[in-house]
């Protein structure tokens, strides 16, 4: 069993994999919860099929349920909870198909727009995360959106055979998200995240990318170091290329 914030996960006697996920009715609004009944759509994208779900409501104590039925993975993630701190024995043949996955994700259109922690991300949220914590004199006007997973780290990612899990977020997000995810939870590694942010080049020098890689610094620096440890440090020392970067 996978116990994780708002859901459990556990394999069922028919050789699937059973996620049982709970949520307030007002998480559920607009583009709805079906995320993982909706990435059936991705072609080229190492994920688990989905097969069928169900969902039900909870007046009396006002949440929503939502049972979700796939492929059981028998690998297991690379790092299924905390910060990684050793580099994780994963191949080049795994890299390749991150790298075809997420290619592949990109090309897709969607009207769903991605939630990472359930909220949807906006021109708005990141703006104003990013004013809070580093001022208004950064440029943070995203402009260019595609298809992404949105909570992209170790976590959802499985060795030897990478396959992205979790699809219960994925929409329309500002592009470089997911690699700048992957960076900021591999930056505890400085091998780990030079390797990430040299596979995603590309996508991380862009001006959106950095945004991005700012956007989700912004969490670790403006909390206490105990909080995100060894992630703390390195952040920091980004973040002051980053704002410099994207100073107007």
């Amino acid at each position: 069993m996978v116990r994780k914030r708002r859901s459990i996960g556990l394999a069922s006697n028919k050789d699937t994999w059973v996620r049982v996920e709970v949520r307030s009715p007002e998480k559920i609004n607009g583009q709805g919860w079906n995320g993982t009944e909706i990435s059936s759509m991705l072609d080229g994208v190492a994920r688990p099929e989905w097969r069928q779900s169900v969902s039900w409501s909870d007046p009396d104590q006002d949440l929503m349920w939502r049972a979700d039925e796939t492929d059981f993975v028998a690998d297991h993630p690379v790092k299924s909870g905390g910060i990684l701190t050793i580099y994780p024995d994963i191949s080049e043949k795994w890299w390749a198909t991150l790298r075809s996955s997420l290619a592949a994700l990109s090309k897709h259109s969607t009207t769903r727009r991605a939630t990472p922690h359930t909220e949807e991300i906006t021109q708005t949220r990141i703006s104003l995360a990013i004013s809070q914590v580093f001022g208004d004199k950064i440029d943070a006007m995203v402009e260019h959106w595609s298809a992404a997973h949105a909570d992209l780290n170790w976590a959802n990612l499985t060795a030897p055979e990478c396959t992205l899990l979790d699809w219960e977020d994925w929409g329309m997000a500002p592009r470089g998200l997911d690699p700048a995810n992957l960076w900021v939870n591999s930056l505890a590694i400085p091998d780990l995240a030079d390797r990430v942010y040299q596979e995603y080049k590309e996508e991380l020098e862009s001006k959106t990318g950095k945004i991005m890689m700012l956007f989700l610094c912004a969490d670790i620096v403006n909390a206490p170091a105990s909080y995100s440890g060894p992630l703390h440090e390195p952040a920091r020392q980004a973040v002051e290329r980053l704002v410099k970067d994207l100073q107007l």
